[in-house]
């Protein structure tokens, strides 16, 4: 049986996170702190789901400043460090994984697939055939307009340099995922119904978030990403 601490921890976890979200949704869209790349409407929200009061920190200082409202009350936004930019980029790639985390988690139970008598394998497979499409269409939106490029060579764009970030991300995902099935629920299996399930993949992803951090740091070192 899952530990009646852990079901309570996990329903508190989530219960932030979404508030968080909403606080943030409230601020773009009530507050009028629409984002110039539309895109990060949808990052900074997602992105609270697993970082929680975290991207709220982040969104007030990197976040709200690149609206033009912020600059309207205050002039241009504040230059951010560059380890600040790569953390925004790997935000920008872990919304996309998150969502096709979220997505292929659902899909799989609900579908009751199975792999040598394990749901992991099938989910391994969906996680990241989502993450993969959504992480490339979230950073379409974002390197194509940054260098007004066309729909092929914006794609291309997007593949060089998404590929390697949300390939990492998922990795640091997976490996927890693994951990979680063999190690700390090895007989009784958590699933997406259960609140203990979303929370310790809320906990994969900030890991996703780590293991990604060093290669979005080499990305936009070379050049391959665009700050955001």
């Amino acid at each position: 049986m899952t530990p009646a601490w852990l079901t309570a921890l996990a329903w508190f976890s989530l219960g932030i996170a979404f508030l968080t979200a909403g606080l943030i949704l409230f601020d773009i869209y009530i507050h009028g702190f629409r984002q110039k790349m539309w895109i990060m409407e949808l990052v900074w929200p997602i992105t609270a789901l697993y970082f929680g009061p975290l991207a709220w920190w982040g969104y007030v200082r990197w976040g709200r400043p690149q609206s033009k409202r912020w600059q309207q009350m205050h002039g241009d936004a504040p230059d951010k460090r560059f380890p600040a930019t790569v953390s925004v980029g790997v935000s920008h790639c872990g919304a996309g994984c998150t969502l096709g985390d979220i997505a292929g988690g659902w899909i799989i139970f609900a579908g009751a697939f199975e792999i040598a008598g394990l749901s992991l394998w099938p989910e391994y497979i969906a996680d990241y055939t989502l993450a993969f499409t959504l992480g490339i269409v979230f950073q379409y939106f974002s390197i194509a307009p940054m260098r007004g490029l066309g729909p092929r060579e914006g794609i291309v764009a997007a593949l060089k340099a998404d590929t390697l970030s949300l390939t990492f991300f998922e990795l640091g995902l997976f490996g927890w995922m693994a951990l979680i099935q063999f190690v700390f629920f090895p007989v009784e299996h958590l699933h997406p119904d259960h609140a203990a399930y979303w929370f310790l993949m809320q906990v994969g992803m900030v890991l996703g978030f780590a293991t990604s951090w060093p290669v979005n740091w080499w990305l936009l070192k070379r050049g391959i990403k665009e700050a955001m």
